[in-house]
């Protein structure tokens, strides 16, 4: 049986309906790992719904506990045909946040996949359920006509991406041997536009961390006292416009890459961000002076308030308040040392006259920033696999501008990184009424039974 074959195949898949029918089982499954109380759902979704759907592959599957107490578990399907050959890591998150119940348009559950035109709607159908549905389909398809897959592949689903991969670096260096593989092949995060197939090659970096002022116990009479106390408020409000300009170019000292390289650039020409009618457009004159918004978010590294509290913001009185507190972030792509952050704003904001500000790294809130050789062999050979599936050019991002336990993949297991997104900019992922887009799902599905059939014929050499 051909290629060509399998990827009619793959269409007639998703034509059939078949592809909606496992990704609405998946759906069901109210994965919340957010929520305490969704400790069964999760055992059920890699016990139950995709141990079964990968046996009937024919692979082997194995369920273990998170080594960190309070975490998700984790599956492990291995399909091993010969040592001898290539062998792929896979990888997906069964678990998803909030289903937010009662706040979806038109009456939706969360956990009933309803279509609507080109929208699949449901909790997961961007993050992540469909995109590793529509992986494991591929596997299917090419095992179908080819009656074998040609390589070896080990498929890893979690259940806590969403709350920060809990106990996920512990439990790959305690299954390393299990892990070793020639490559990861991954899905999660958007195209940079629902037409144009994408491959992403790391994440850039985020540290999170917090920003406070504490003057005085309490708040005093704005009338009585204003004009003579210090409003904490205003201070921290003068220290933190003191991190960028009015235009969100970092002044920090440390916080800049020293440029952006010149194959990131190339890489990056030309491709614009592209959220759709319902996303925001990007300001040309925000950030980096010199970068297009692309360039700022992939290629540059970013500062946020997430958000900022003094006094009563629910209900202000005439009080001068005593304290001031900001929640903020760092992103950042390769190329400088995240353990000099922290001290490049402590003396930023010392050498400006704010020696009262206290910094305070986020117990949670900390990603690496990570990114492959645009030049790798294994890089090379999925874009070409993916434009002769589609006959589109396939836009090579360096990262993603977000950010992915992805390290762990490329630093601690030594992994070349190709992660295929499958969903598009505006999929509302985290937000009521998230949606895969159908048209997008099927070029995926036939563009992943293309790159593992081609990965059984002809893959870089190994390592």
């Amino acid at each position: 049986m051909s290629k060509v074959a399998a990827l009619q195949n793959a269409a007639g898949f998703f034509d059939s309906g078949e592809f909606e029918r496992d990704l609405a089982r998946r759906v069901a499954i109210p994965t919340e790992s957010q929520n305490p109380a969704r400790g069964d759902a999760m055992r059920e979704y890699v016990d139950g719904e995709m141990r079964s759907s990968f046996e009937r592959l024919g692979f082997t599957c194995t369920v273990f506990p998170n080594p960190k107490e309070g975490g998700g578990p984790f599956l492990l399907a291995e399909r091993i045909e010969d040592p001898a050959l290539p062998t792929a890591l896979s990888y997906g998150h069964g678990d998803v946040v909030l289903g937010m119940e009662g706040k979806w348009s038109r009456g939706r559950s969360p956990w009933k996949l309803e279509r609507d035109g080109d929208r699949l709607y449901g909790r997961g159908t961007a993050d992540n359920k469909g995109q590793h549905t529509i992986n494991l389909a591929a596997l299917a398809l090419v095992l179908e006509t080819r009656k074998k897959l040609g390589f070896n592949i080990v498929f890893m689903i979690e259940t806590g991406e969403e709350i920060g991969s809990p106990g996920l670096r512990d439990f790959c260096m305690q299954q390393r041997e299990r892990l070793r593989a020639d490559v990861l092949i991954g899905s999660d995060g958007p195209r940079v536009d629902a037409e144009r197939p994408t491959i992403f090659l790391g994440t850039r970096g985020a540290l999170n961390f917090d920003l406070s002022v504490d003057l005085r116990e309490g708040s005093h009479h704005s009338g009585n006292w204003g004009g003579a106390l210090p409003n904490a408020g205003i201070e921290l409000a003068h220290a933190l416009a003191s991190l960028t300009t009015a235009r969100g170019q970092i002044l920090v000292e440390g916080w800049r890459p020293r440029e952006l390289p010149a194959r990131v650039r190339e890489l990056l020409r030309g491709v614009e961000l592209a959220a759709g009618n319902e996303g925001p457009s990007p300001d040309p004159y925000w950030g980096e002076p010199g970068l297009t918004p692309t360039e700022n978010v992939i290629g540059w590294n970013a500062f946020e308030i997430l958000s900022f509290v003094t006094g009563n913001p629910e209900k202000p009185v005439n009080a001068i308040p005593g304290a001031a507190r900001a929640h903020c972030q760092l992103r950042f792509v390769v190329g400088l040392d995240p353990d000099g952050f922290l001290p490049a704003l402590r003396a930023h904001l010392d050498a400006h006259g704010f020696g009262g500000v206290t910094v305070r790294r986020s117990e949670k809130g900390y990603f690496p920033a990570t990114r492959l050789d645009p030049d790798h062999p294994w890089v090379t050979w999925a874009a070409e696999s993916m434009k002769c599936a589609t006959q589109k050019n396939v836009v090579v991002l360096p990262n993603l501008g977000g950010s992915l336990p992805n390290d762990i993949f490329a630093n601690d297991l030594s992994l070349p990184t190709i992660w295929i997104p499958h969903s598009y900019p505006a999929c509302a992922q985290h937000a009521v009424d998230e949606h895969l887009l159908a048209s997008v799902a099927r070029e995926a599905l036939v563009m992943m039974t293309a790159i593992f059939w081609d990965l059984g014929e002809k893959s870089p050499p190994r390592a």
